[in-house]
């Protein structure tokens, strides 16, 4: 991430509300030191706008249609840091707080966002900012589970709703996601991804896969206490016993 004090701090504005772009950029105006390099409609404009724009700093909305603010940052590869922007939820203010991320409760004085940029720049060379996953995790609330997938391919986004996908593989430090025919490739480990998915849809049958069970056909002895699954496509994946019981318990 780039110094603080070698250049003004460049900020990308994101927020689906025209109003409340403005508004922002009304204040950041004011403020020495500052540059809006950015001002994004949806999450989608705000990934690319950190590709192209490289800022150092996001003003990031949460509540956004399309994508919303964890998403984005799930998306983005840059290192950039960021001031969260919400109506108030008090599971995102409290993931905010326990990981030190400053948010702006809306609506906010211009003095608080000042006081926000402050704090921005003392952090932006300390790299301290948490994982996205590590954001929603704690902000979500409390038993919520994926819905969708989100796969970054070059500048294209793919979102996945988690009832289309059939196998997810782990392969290393990404998993290979199947849906209806295609792969896409994630990075992000099996484990991380299986704890975000509902165990009621989701099985891990082995410590490489895991599976839709709506997509399960069969299962079939392979060899002395060995069994394979045979999925409605006619996929066959290996069954751990750890899996097979995980599997017998569902069903």
């Amino acid at each position: 991430m780039a110094n603080a004090g070698a250049h003004p701090l460049r900020v990308a504005i994101v927020d689906d509300e025209a109003l409340a772009r403005s508004l922002l950029r009304e204040y950041l105006v004011a403020v020495p030191d500052v540059e809006v390099v950015a001002e994004c409609a949806n999450g989608f404009e705000a990934v690319r706008a950190v590709a192209e724009a490289a800022p150092d700093l996001l003003l990031l909305d949460i509540q956004m249609p399309k994508l919303d603010g964890f998403e984005v940052l799930e998306l983005v590869e840059e290192d950039v840091a960021v001031i969260f922007v919400t109506a108030y939820d008090e599971h995102a203010i409290r993931a905010f707080e326990v990981h030190a991320v400053d948010y702006l409760l809306k609506p906010f004085a211009p003095e608080r966002l000042v006081k926000a940029l402050d704090r921005a720049r003392a952090r932006l060379g300390q790299r301290q900012q948490p994982s996205a996953a590590d954001l929603a995790a704690v902000a979500r609330p409390p038993g919520a589970k994926l819905e969708r997938v989100l796969v970054r391919e070059g500048a294209k986004v793919h979102v996945i709703p988690v009832a289309q996908l059939d196998v997810v593989e782990a392969h290393d430090d990404y998993v290979c996601l199947r849906v209806q025919g295609k792969e896409y490739r994630k990075q992000e480990t099996l484990a991380a991804l299986a704890a975000r998915l509902d165990p009621m849809r989701f099985v891990r049958v082995h410590r490489s896969f895991v599976v839709n069970v709506e997509r399960l056909g069969r299962i079939e002895l392979y060899a002395k206490d060995s069994r394979i699954a045979i999925l409605t496509d006619g996929s066959r994946l290996p069954l751990s016993r750890a899996g097979y019981a995980r599997l017998r318990e569902l069903l």
